[in-house]
């Protein structure tokens, strides 16, 4: 299975649309993961058109969960699971959290309990491994920080990831 990996949204809906119809083609009926920092309720709409199940975490500038629940509720496939979320697929074990509380991420990625980490917060794209841990960071859909938009999909056969930098990609949306 290819899992889409996308987060620090921050509003930015041109950037979104392109990392949903790079993802829906990449990873079609899939698992997408979000890490988090949202921000407004109206780009769940737009993370709504992702063509599987779409799952994420609050991050740190996300301050209406009321209102981010609400809309996630209006839409058939996309849920936010508060601030970690763990789960498995394809045997392999899978945690996702924002990033932002300091000691958790380490904390998680030295306990070698997971296959896969996946984080956002610090806006910059990565891969890496410790032990049997998996560690990826899709970056930044929104781009404001890096001024590299990217995103990443992880295949659970295999155990491979990969980074996509938005900017560099042409996808036909539908």
């Amino acid at each position: 299975m290819i899992i889409g990996l996308l987060g620090d949204t921050h509003d930015n809906l041109t950037m979104i649309g392109l990392a949903v119809a790079l993802l829906n083609s990449e990873a079609p009926g899939g698992i997408f993961l979000h890490t988090g920092d949202f921000i407004a309720p109206f780009v769940i709409p737009a993370l709504a058109r992702l063509e599987g199940k779409v799952i994420g975490v609050y991050g740190n500038n996300d301050g209406d969960h009321e209102l981010l629940q609400e809309r996630c509720a209006e839409t058939e496939n996309v849920r936010i699971e508060g601030n970690f979320y763990e789960f498995t697929v394809d045997g392999k074990r899978i945690a996702l959290l924002h990033g932002h509380e300091k000691a958790l991420l380490p904390d998680l990625i030295e306990s070698g309990l997971f296959d896969l980490v996946v984080h956002g917060h610090s806006h910059r794209a990565g891969i890496s491994r410790k032990g049997r841990t998996l560690v990826i960071n899709p970056g930044e859909v929104c781009g404001y920080l890096t001024g590299k938009p990217s995103c990443a999909c992880y295949e659970t056969e295999g155990d491979k990831a990969r980074i996509i930098q938005l900017e560099k990609v042409s996808v036909k949306r539908k």
